[in-house]
């Protein structure tokens, strides 16, 4: 008897396996959350301890976005080739392990490397996390439980802008290292909770391990009360297509995917990089406040239940293309606000689009590409995503002191460019089985 993978994970269905699976999966991606925004609530401390500017503080945040720059594309690759199993042990462990030595860090230039060997594995951690997670999903309910996924992305906000407000009322000297111990927590029990993921089952098939992907279907099938495999039952490898991601093939969704987490990427980093210290100077001090932070990290929650909604309901292009124009729409906003109350409006709508627009990328990108250039796929993502990082605090530094409002009307325009380039995509992968 042969079966294919997407049959017995259909048959399977999406329950307690995968509910594990995202619990392990979705605590490490809370944490890598707080990994990338803690720079944005360490930076005032970092500078107190070593006396140094913040601007010259918020430099680490560069090494850190370099870092998983390098990260992402690295180990997307070596995840192809070795395994996902194998690579997220080391990222996550690398994670915790270079994070938690950022605590002791008595040097500016120690403190430096440790955050760019952190966000080395960070970046690997990030798109190998969505790759396999997505392995493990019924193709019916494989957008929504990935955008779930991505919600962690708002625990880990919230989280450390908890903790940045408590550590700045009751450790206010060196606050930054009880900050970055409390990111490295979570990466530390991740260790161990990733010793119970076993290796994705489409990379044991490309493998031709039958033995071994027979052994973790039965698994999925038990932990979710289905009966185990008939004997003798044969996994039928797909056919295989040219799976490089610039292959012929695949080169227009890839270059189009690209373009949209590029310009996603530079948009709500440059938005959510200076506006708030913009505001702060004009009067609206409130917006660096943290009890505003935490409220702007809980309107993205709602945007990620439409998204999750959207993805299965319209489609995942549909949807994307939806929030880019949303969030679009909330840059426009806060261009025509005056109010303080439309002001801070304006910012949650903004927040609410951008993350439901992370959302439906992080549910779209691995459905586009086979098994054998998934991680590929999701680092080549990562690592753009990264780019646009980067350059967000010093080319828009450039724009933003020239006008602030062309700067922001300008982002209005890039998540319109995004919206386009998404059309250009040659796929609409809802209820598609993974190749």
């Amino acid at each position: 008897m042969a079966q294919t993978v997407e049959q017995i994970l259909n048959e399977a269905g999406a329950g307690r396996y995968q509910r594990r699976l995202l619990g392990i999966f979705g605590l490490v991606w809370a944490a890598d959350a707080m990994q990338v925004l803690a720079v944005g609530f360490t930076s005032a401390s970092i500078a107190d301890s070593f006396g140094i500017t913040v601007p010259e503080a918020l430099q680490i945040g560069s090494v850190f976005f370099l870092g998983m720059l390098i990260g992402a594309s690295l180990f997307g690759r070596l995840a192809d080739r070795f395994g996902r199993r194998r690579v997220l042990l080391i990222t996550v462990a690398c994670d915790a392990v270079f994070g938690f030595l950022s605590v002791f860090a008595s040097e500016l230039w120690v403190l430096f490397l440790l955050r760019f060997l952190t966000g080395i594995a960070v970046g690997g951690t990030l798109p190998v996390d969505y790759a396999m997670m997505a392995e493990f999903l019924p193709a019916r309910n494989r957008g929504r439980w990935l955008v779930i996924l991505e919600g962690f992305w708002a625990v880990g906000t919230v989280a450390i802008a908890l903790a940045a407000w408590l550590a700045s009322l009751y450790v206010p000297a060196d606050a930054w290292r009880w900050i970055f111990a409390f990111t490295a927590a979570p990466a530390l029990i991740g260790i161990w909770l990733r010793l119970w993921v076993p290796e994705s089952p489409l990379y044991l098939l490309r493998q031709g391990k039958q033995d071994q992907l027979r052994g973790v279907l039965n698994s999925v099938l038990s932990a979710n009360g289905k009966a185990p495999l008939p004997q003798g039952t044969v996994i039928e490898q797909p056919e295989l297509k040219g799976e490089g991601i610039f292959s012929p093939t695949l080169r227009r969704r890839t270059l189009a995917i690209l373009s949209v987490w590029f310009l996603v990427s530079i948009s709500y980093y440059g938005i959510f990089t200076w506006l708030p210290a913009r505001l702060a100077q004009e009067g609206f001090g409130y917006v660096r406040g943290y009890g505003f932070l935490v409220v702007v990290a809980l309107a993205q929650l709602p945007g990620y239940a439409l998204a999750a909604w959207g993805v299965e309901a319209l489609g995942r292009k549909p949807t994307l293309i939806g929030f880019l124009f949303l969030s679009a729409l909330g840059c426009l906003l806060f261009l025509l606000a005056r109010d303080p109350y439309l002001v801070g409006g304006s910012i949650l709508v903004m927040s609410f689009a951008l993350l439901g627009t992370w959302g439906a990328l992080y549910a779209f990108t691995p459905e586009l590409y086979p098994t054998g250039s998934r991680a590929t796929g999701m680092g080549a993502a990562g690592a753009v995503a990264r780019l646009g990082g980067l350059l967000a605090p010093s080319v828009m530094a450039i724009l933003i002191a020239q006008d602030f409002y062309w700067a922001i009307a300008l982002f209005a325009g890039f998540l319109l460019l995004g919206a386009l380039a998404a059309r250009f995509i040659d796929a609409e992968t809802r209820s598609m089985a993974l190749g």
